[in-house]
């Protein structure tokens, strides 16, 4: 074997270094050919971290170009929060993988990239550069954020909900359970996620019905609750039954269904449904009894005047609600003695009309007694005193009396307002009033009587305070003076044409049909 020369040796090795120097800048040329047909920025850096190559995805990333960039520190380019935490990078030798970099473009934007580096180290340990790569992920991050933000926001509007919200997988399992939720049926959100919805909220004889509902849903895509707003039943932790208000949504995911359900308690609604339908009956009733009240009321009244060649009287009352206090009638005490009563009741309502039907009783069944109007308003007050004591009631009452054959009238007052007598031919009015307490102020009181004498077209009016207290838009009082001009304008007519002619005046003055007290009239007319 011939031995080899160190010029043969020495023409190995520097063939040796060739080869490896034109693979390296093979290597090289295909890294920069690669770097050049990727979107990513690929970049080499010197030992102290100044960029030596930067692929043209610079521009489109950062915003400058090539030239603009090799030559500088890799810090050059980032945000002032990362250029302190990074300067150890470039010194470390060590690679880095995913790391996030804050970097400022071209036009002041904040761009975020994902960064990748080697150290390329030769067969000595010599650091001789750094390769890596940055790939955009500031759209990625943005829409990673929006994401989070919108879970966020999500969340908040469950947690705040005034509903409970639930959702449940396709196989019946609680996946979500809010606030809410946790108040309305008594478990934790961490109880109740995992559980089987019909077993945790729904009572047992429910569940088959539940399952199969949902069975059919998966299988056929029908179901009949779905997207609706029901009505359902409802369990709490304790075992008590409540009503809901229920609607669930379905919302495919892939090729599987989650379903979202808003549950609001309408327990108090359902109460108050229950009292509006006792008070409606209740209602009924009432209106029922009151119109019995009506009825009974009506017939107490004269069903029709009195008409003699010697005198008519005739009278009418309008009760501010259904029933009324008012009270007026007349009688004969015997063939020729009339008797007339006008009484107020304090009031006009149910109780008021109970009083009235008490002493119009008490009344008749003086009848056949020969007693004066102040004896009868004597026996009245002592009968009906511990009634309207008890009750806080009163009632004023006028009563008088009629001698046919003599003209004459006898009369007692228990502070009713006065009646009016007219005599038409001379236009004058006179009050028929005499001295008297309210019937129900105390006992054994002692009644004022009076009498007169009537001419032949003497008219008497009877009324309630109602009238003359009746109020128009302005506040202004019907009034007494009122009453005598409509009454003597229509003083020849007779007793009924006069009661029509004073409520068409009062409607007039009013502007209203309706009023807030009991009104009556009783008109005697001699003939």
């Amino acid at each position: 074997m011939i031995p080899r020369t160190d010029s043969q040796n020495t023409n190995e090795d520097i063939t040796r270094r060739k080869q490896a120097e034109s693979a390296l800048v093979e290597s090289e040329e295909r890294f920069r050919q690669m770097a050049e047909m990727t979107g990513e920025w690929l970049w080499e850096q010197d030992p102290n971290g100044y960029y030596i190559y930067s692929s043209n995805a610079v521009k489109q990333i950062l915003g400058f170009s090539q030239n603009q960039v090799i030559g500088k520190h890799y810090t050059a380019f980032l945000t002032a929060q990362d250029k302190e935490t990074q300067q150890s990078y470039a010194t470390s030798q060590r690679p880095f993988y995913a790391l996030i970099n804050h970097y400022q473009h071209k036009n002041g934007q904040q761009i975020l990239t994902e960064s990748t580096g080697l150290p390329i180290i030769d067969a000595e340990g010599k650091l001789l550069k750094w390769r890596g790569v940055d790939r955009d992920i500031t759209a990625r991050m943005h829409f990673q954020n929006e994401l989070i933000e919108s879970e966020k926001r999500t969340r908040l509007i469950i947690e705040s909900s005034m509903n409970a919200i639930v959702i449940m997988d396709s196989y019946g399992i609680i996946t979500d359970w809010n606030h809410q939720a946790e108040e309305m049926f008594g478990w934790s959100r961490a109880e109740a996620i995992g559980q089987r919805l019909d077993e945790l909220v729904m009572p047992a004889r429910f569940h088959s019905a539940h399952r199969k509902g949902l069975y059919t849903f998966l299988q056929t895509g029908a179901a009949p609750i779905l997207n609706k707003q029901t009505e359902q039943i409802a369990l709490r932790r304790d075992g008590t039954e409540f009503p809901v208000e229920l609607s669930v949504s379905p919302l495919k995911l892939g090729n599987t269904y989650i379903f979202s359900g808003f549950m609001h308690d309408i327990s108090g609604r359902k109460a108050a449904e229950q009292q509006i339908r006792q008070a409606h009956v209740n209602l009924a009733i009432a209106q029922n009894e009151i119109r019995i009240a009506q009825q009974i009321q009506a017939t107490l009244s004269p069903s029709a005047p009195i008409k003699s060649d010697d005198f008519e009287v005739t009278g009418c009352c309008l009760t501010a609600n259904k029933v009324g206090g008012d009270y007026f009638d007349y009688f004969y005490r015997n063939e020729n003695q009339l008797e007339l009563v006008i009484a107020d009741v304090s009031g006009h309502s149910i109780g008021p009309a109970l009083f009235m039907v008490e002493t119009r009783s008490a009344i008749r069944a003086q009848t056949n007694l020969l007693a004066t109007p102040s004896e009868t308003l004597g026996v009245l007050n002592n009968f009906l005193f511990n009634d309207l004591d008890r009750s806080d009631y009163f009632i004023t009452l006028f009563y008088l009396q009629v001698d046919i054959k003599n003209r004459q009238i006898r009369y007692a007052n228990a502070g009713h307002p006065s009646p009016l007598l007219l005599n038409p031919s001379q236009k004058e009015f006179k009050q028929l009033d005499a001295e008297g307490l309210i019937l129900g102020i105390r006992k054994n009181v002692i009644f004022e009587e009076k009498s007169t004498m009537l001419i032949k077209g003497d008219l008497i009016l009877f009324y309630t305070d109602g009238l003359i207290e009746s109020e128009n838009a302005d506040k202004e009082f019907f009034g007494l003076e009122r009453v005598k001009a409509v009454f003597l304008q229509n003083a020849e007519e007779s007793p009924q044409t006069i009661i029509d002619s004073l409520f068409a005046a009062l409607r007039q003055f009013c502007q209203s049909t309706a009023f807030v007290d009991d009104i009556t009239l009783m008109v005697f007319k001699c003939g």
